[in-house]
């Protein structure tokens, strides 16, 4: 029997997204609708083996240091191994790497499987992330050494950015990076430098899952007074492996000096390793001195342009991570409603104790509940895998196409990791309350889908820098030339909506919405002030982030209402319902949070700390 989630997938994957069509360029000939779903079907397979019976395993036994190494549970050993010998680690890189030279549209889709089952155990982002910036910016002995056998599985990966002192003001970084002696540049590995500093905040930071962890690591160069340079033009990145290696990639049998400080203890994810890492403090001295050795990538003060690269990919899995355990805690909720008898409906006999009692899903606020996360949650998915589906098109399409598509994605990728963090969050909280008291005891796995997403609102970018980023540069940069394009591209859907009487009402909806997102943005920025601009951007990425959901759902219910038979008739109701719930219950929000922008209101920004 077809999962939910696998029938979700197939609709956007192919019905949706078209992914076949990719098969008729050159870097995906090799592909097929059938080996799509192979990969599908074998990651299916692992998470529901390796995965999903241990989520609450890991999140029960946390990470432990026992002052030598990091202890895990077995059965995350069993399923980082099973992951990397399903070769999904490389699933979109090239045949010489060793990959499958699949869509990252399969690619996403494939590894939400994962992120369903057990999003603590199922986190190997960083590892492909770390790989792929290398693979950009590093040189070919680098991806070499290092991408390929992070890509192959014998290494893990992880970006060290934040400090104690500086989370995500990274121009306050104090880690300082200085040329290894003489000739330090003519290391084949790269211009080698010692780094002494301290990174907090690393996921995966240590472990015995693999041989070897590279971490990709920010520092400042000093200048020549020995001063570091304010801001970030100092800030470059580095490779540095927790263990030392030559050039065929062996381990030279040497510790680098990377000591574990600590582990953080989390709310959520507990199966994630997550680390305090001391660099060069003298621990594991190494070749005679302390000073953790470390290659350079890229060019000296260029750190965040190569760190980015990898950020920007996280942020896009941020949200399918998010959406993922939005859709776990649906999935489980829709089970427990089917199955659970609570109450008599109202107006029916409803206080007649002698009547039977019916379902929860009979009530119309549980219905309600339930078409909220729906609406939320496979909206969310179905965003991620548009943004995926841009990522091939920026790669691999022509002309005017691909620099289209690379545009809309700059747009989009602050709404592809905030809005799922914020709205499958609420999704979650709603999963408990369907679950009514039994949801707040860990008698059912809902109170621990909250408990992990609550995270994604936070990493890898916070909810407000997120909509800093999106009202103070994605939308008016190249002269609004972003938000240009995405209009003119939800407007293709509006003018394909109004030719379905079904439809046009919504498109209509959405047009005055998305006129007022305009409209709010220029208000805005009416005084060019960014402090009057951005005081309220939150409000303003709220309502953004609901006009481009309405949007994919109205492009969704009019490929629905396109189809054939072939589609079954209630997963296509499914699918109208949640667009309806989204059009009638969420898409009139925006009025609230759009106010507030447009008037540049000073409520919050002007209040004196004292009056708090």
């Amino acid at each position: 029997m077809t999962s939910p989630l696998r029938s979700t997938l197939d609709f956007l994957v192919h019905d949706w997204l078209q992914a076949d069509s990719l098969t008729a360029r050159e870097r995906f000939a090799d592909h097929s609708r059938e080996t799509f779903g192979a990969v599908l079907d074998t990651c299916e397979r692992i998470a529901r083996e390796k995965y999903a019976p241990f989520n609450r395993t890991v999140d029960t036994q946390e990470p432990q240091f026992d002052g030598e190494k990091v202890i895990l549970p077995q059965c995350t050993h069993d399923a980082r191994l099973a992951y990397a010998e399903s070769g999904m680690l490389s699933a979109a890189q090239d045949y010489a790497l060793g990959g499958m030279q699949l869509p990252y549209l399969v690619e996403s889709a494939a590894n939400s499987f994962f992120a369903c089952a057990s999003i603590s155990i199922g986190s190997n982002l960083l590892t492909t992330g770390n790989a792929n910036a290398i693979l950009v910016h590093g040189t070919p002995l680098q991806q070499q050494v290092f991408a390929a056998n992070e890509f192959n599985g014998r290494w893990a990966g992880t970006m060290c950015l934040s400090e104690p002192q500086a989370g995500s003001s990274l121009s306050d970084i104090a880690t300082r990076a200085t040329g290894d002696g003489e000739g330090f540049e003519a290391d084949p590995l790269g211009p080698r430098y010692r780094l002494r500093g301290n990174k907090m905040w690393i996921s995966s930071g240590d472990h015995e899952l693999t041989e070897n962890i590279v971490h990709l690591v920010l520092a400042k160069i000093p200048g020549p007074d020995g001063k570091l340079v304010p801001g970030v033009k100092g800030i470059s990145l580095f490779i540095c492996p927790k263990h030392l290696v030559d050039t065929e990639g062996r381990l030279t049998g040497e510790r680098n000096d990377v000591a574990l400080a600590g582990l953080n203890h989390k709310l959520g994810w507990r199966g994630t390793t997550n680390t305090l890492l001391n660099f060069g403090e003298g621990r594991h001295p190494v070749r005679g001195s302390a000073g953790a050795i470390g290659y350079l990538v890229g060019q000296p003060g260029e750190g965040l342009k190569c760190m980015f690269h990898m950020m920007n990919e996280a942020r896009i899995s941020i949200g399918m991570a998010a959406t993922m355990l939005g859709l776990a805690g649906y999935y489980a909720s829709l089970d427990y409603a089917k199955t659970r008898l609570q109450g008599r409906p109202v107006g029916s006999g409803g206080k007649d104790a002698s009547a039977p009692q019916v379902r929860l899903i009979e009530h119309a606020d549980v219905k309600r509940m339930l078409l909220a996360q729906k609406s939320y949650c496979e909206g969310a998915l179905a965003l991620n895998l548009y943004c995926a589906r841009l990522v091939d098109e920026g790669r691999t399409g022509q002309g005017q196409a691909a620099a289209d598509a690379r545009l809309l994605l700059e747009v989009l990728t602050p709404i592809a990791k905030s809005w799922p963090s914020e709205f499958c969050l609420e999704a979650n909280s709603l999963a408990i309350q369907i679950h009514g008291g039994y949801g707040y005891t860990r008698d059912f796995p809902v109170e621990q889908y909250w408990r992990d997403n609550r995270l994604n609102m936070i990493h890898e970018g916070t909810h407000g820098i997120q909509a800093a980023d999106l009202l103070g540069r994605k939308v008016v940069m190249q002269g609004g030339a972003g938000l240009q394009l995405l209009a003119r591209t939800v407007g293709a859907t509006i003018a394909q909506a109004r030719q379905t009487p079904e439809l046009a009402p919504y498109a209509q909806q959405l047009e005055q919405a998305l006129q007022e997102v305009g409209a709010a943005t220029q208000a805005a920025w009416a005084t060019g002030n960014p402090g009057e601009a951005l005081a309220n951007a939150v409000p303003y990425m709220q309502a953004f982030g609901h006009v481009v959901l309405a949007w994919v759902w109205l492009d969704v219910a009019h490929v629905v209402l396109s189809q054939d038979a072939s589609l079954s008739i209630a997963a296509n109701a499914g699918r109208m319902g949640a667009c309806r719930y989204f059009f009638h219950y969420e898409l009139p929000r925006i009025g609230a949070w759009l106010q507030v922008v447009r008037q540049r209101d000073a409520t919050c920004a002007a209040l004196a700390e004292d009056a708090f």
